[in-house]
């Protein structure tokens, strides 16, 4: 059995490598990470400046799924409620601040039992440090 500690560590390992911004070609750089804190945060910023900002706290984590094949879809994160926050900052459209219920991240080389493991490890740490 795996403590916090390990299954942050693993979980960021997993989303790292598993992260897919080939679509994005104008992106310049990319967060995305699992915090210490319980939150899954995700960062895009674009060449132009433009950025977007998703952060969700684990503990409203209802569902993830997954579409595509072992080599390339995307991971859902889903919420109870609206309680993924969606900001945007630079934007020629104009800054946005708003909420969703559904987080897509687009990912590459994702083997059953992989999604199985990140899907127990988003689960394990939703339940608050001290519950049982």
């Amino acid at each position: 059995m795996l403590d916090r500690f390990q299954t942050l560590t693993w979980g960021n390992k997993c989303l790292f490598e598993a992260y897919d911004p080939s679509d994005e070609i104008k992106l310049r750089r990319w967060e995305l990470n699992l915090t210490h804190d319980d939150f899954l945060r995700f960062k895009k910023v674009y060449q132009n400046g433009k950025q977007e900002y998703y952060s969700v706290s684990l503990r409203r984590f209802k569902d993830m799924d997954y579409l595509g094949t072992t080599t390339r879809g995307i991971l859902r994160i889903k919420t109870q409620t609206d309680d993924i926050i969606v900001q945007t900052y630079n934007d020629p459209k104009g800054n946005v601040d708003s909420m969703t219920t559904t987080l897509i991240i687009p990912v590459k080389n994702m083997e059953a039992e992989r999604l199985d493991s990140l899907y127990t490890a988003l689960n394990f740490l939703k339940i608050p440090t001290g519950a049982k």
